[in-house]
């Protein structure tokens, strides 16, 4: 919430008066919890306040907690808290990579209630991928006890560059045949088709999954992988950082950036796309270029290393596996990949100035880490580093699902959108 929670405020400074969207934000993020301190916060009368969080109790969205605090210096009875109820809803959440695939059911407030990963190749084609994860979903849903009407939204993470206004990855080098793919309007209809929905009414819309809900449609937003790692792993680590990176290290190599308490994208999504920095290297990168930073550095090169020198290992997903059995040679390998990757980083830390960098991926161990650290602290100034830390992962292979959960609560209750759906909900 650190980038909406100031809005309200913003807006009652310059003489608006405040939504029922904009109370929403001011209790989801804890700025006020009770009908007396919204009237402070806002200066909306009680009667006003009162008629605003009638639409949103209607709707599902509030619910009453324990008293709070006594609003009165005279003292009185404590004030009935006012709570975000997490409960009336679920969104489904998917991670892809290269190779496989996770997806889940999650709580508004983040919490996993479901969850399955599986083999899901990235190289088989959108309509095959996505067909099998609309079944996933439909599965998940029945074993979190979870209705498919209980559906608000769905996230979806995938590795490649992604126009997020229209939710089609842009030129993905390793992603064949995703190019401009609808992924929104397949995803939401192979998510009707298993669970059942209704989707006669087609997939229109900024970010219609082509199902329906109470009439409305159920948005499908997408998103790159390390965006939304990064935006789980800082909101749920790292709230007060305000400059936040992660680094995501498998079968290619990618960055995410959370700056201001929002995921930064650059102007068409291209934002941390650092496997692909020339590093003068002469080996060929899937991107059809030479010299990329993924063609020596990421999990598929060490994994090609691997296989010339004749340890079997394809992918990323196989280096982790002999990283974690303590294979000399996959130990040193990731070492100098990270290294090679620290060089790059001392770049990226010195322009956005980070508090912190965090590795994720199949190779976020202590060689890869090691060796990020030997050449970043080396290379980039000293003013750049002194507030700064490197760590690794906390979420986990989870940090995407939580993040793709997290954009689609961020989306469906933003103020000027609840509006929106509280006014097709008739209330």
């Amino acid at each position: 919430m650190a980038g909406t929670a100031g809005r309200a405020a913003k807006a009652m400074r310059a003489g608006h008066q405040a939504s029922a969207g904009e109370l929403l934000e001011l209790v989801r993020s804890g700025r006020a919890t009770t009908r007396g301190a919204l009237q402070q916060a806002t200066g909306l009368s009680r009667a006003t306040v009162g008629q605003r969080l009638d639409r949103l109790f209607r709707a599902g969205w509030l619910r009453e907690g324990a008293g709070g605090p006594v609003d009165s210096p005279q003292g009185g009875r404590p004030s009935i808290t006012l709570e975000f109820d997490d409960e009336h809803a679920v969104v489904l959440a998917a991670d892809l990579d290269t190779r496989h695939g996770r997806a889940a059911v999650v709580s508004l407030s983040g919490e996993i209630q479901a969850e399955h990963h599986g083999s899901l190749r990235i190289e088989d084609g959108p309509d095959a991928v996505l067909g099998e994860l609309g079944r996933w979903f439909a599965e998940l849903l029945e074993k979190a006890g979870q209705r498919a009407d209980a559906v608000c939204g769905i996230g979806i993470a995938v590795p490649g560059p992604v126009d997020t206004d229209t939710g089609k990855v842009v030129q993905p080098p390793i992603m064949p045949g995703w190019d401009g793919y609808d992924i929104r309007g397949r995803l939401g209809r192979a998510f009707a088709e298993h669970a059942g929905i209704n989707s006669a009414a087609g997939a229109g819309g900024a970010t219609g999954a082509g199902v329906t809900r109470s009439g409305a449609r159920i948005p499908v937003l997408v998103d790159n992988d390390a965006n939304l790692m990064a935006y789980g792993e800082q909101r749920t680590g790292y709230p007060d950082c305000s400059a936040f990176a992660l680094v995501k290290v498998s079968t290619g190599i990618g960055a995410g950036m959370v700056v201001g308490g929002s995921i930064y994208r650059g102007v068409d999504g291209g934002a941390g796309d650092i496997g692909h920095i020339r590093v003068g290297a002469d080996a060929l990168c899937r991107c059809g270029s030479y010299g990329c930073l993924a063609a020596v550095a990421s999990g598929g090169a060490v994994a090609r290393r691997l296989a010339e020198s004749g340890v079997p290992a394809t992918s990323g997903s196989d280096v982790r596996d002999l990283l974690t059995a303590g294979h000399p040679e996959a130990m040193a390998l990731a070492r100098e990949a990270g290294r090679q990757v620290g060089d790059v980083l001392a770049t990226v830390v010195t322009l956005l100035n980070p508090g912190v960098l965090m590795i994720a991926g199949d190779l976020a161990g202590t060689p890869f880490l090691t060796g990020v650290r030997e050449l970043l602290y080396q290379r980039a100034l000293p003013r750049s580093t002194a507030h700064l830390d490197v760590v690794t992962s906390r979420l986990g292979e989870r940090a995407g699902l939580v993040g793709a959960g997290a954009l689609v609560v961020e989306y469906l209750y933003a103020p000027e959108r609840v509006e929106e759906r509280l006014a097709a909900l008739g209330v």
